[in-house]
């Protein structure tokens, strides 16, 4: 994520550990290695990711903490589920990005190089909000992606598409 773009932390009370051992408790299962693993990987940065940028980031078959394919998406489902990530669709596939200890954002999304730049605007809340109490409605949250493209692709300057979303 460039630093221009960079998000604030939000104060919580229980880290993210501690929040899916919770989730977990109530839904009486275990926290295993397996899980920790990908909790730890996943939380050590605050990057967009798909399931193949957190393979390349976790141990290989063979390797000590290895961790399955399906393990890793049924895992992400489970993150989802307690609240510490969001998932999104960009391209056709699944994009995961940090929820718990993060502010409410929005995204700009270049669909020549694929990369996300987040932003928090005042403005477009307000919007949000006056849009809402005319239609007397309560609003739980929202997600906004503006598409279109970045200053470097609208110049040429970015010859290829990357492979992964970037923030």
């Amino acid at each position: 994520m460039s630093p221009e773009s960079a998000l604030d932390h939000v104060p919580v009370s229980v880290t993210p550990l501690e929040q899916f051992e919770q989730y977990l408790r109530r839904r009486g299962r275990r926290n295993t290695v397996q899980r920790r693993v990908v909790l730890d990987c996943v939380f050590r940065a605050h990057d967009h990711f798909d399931v193949d940028r957190l393979i390349e980031k976790l141990p290989r078959r063979g390797q000590p903490k290895y961790v399955s394919r399906p393990t890793i998406y049924r895992t992400l489902a489970e993150f989802v589920d307690a609240g510490l990530l969001r998932k999104f669709e960009l391209g056709g596939r699944a994009v995961y990005e940090l929820n718990y200890g993060y502010p409410d954002h929005d995204h700009l999304y270049c669909q020549g190089c694929q990369s996300l730049i987040e932003f928090q605007s005042d403005a477009l809340v307000a919007l949000r909000d006056a849009v809402a109490a005319q239609h007397r409605f309560r609003v739980t949250g929202h997600r906004l992606m503006i598409t279109g493209l970045c200053a470097e692709c609208q110049s040429g300057a970015r010859r290829r598409p990357r492979r992964q979303p970037r923030s």
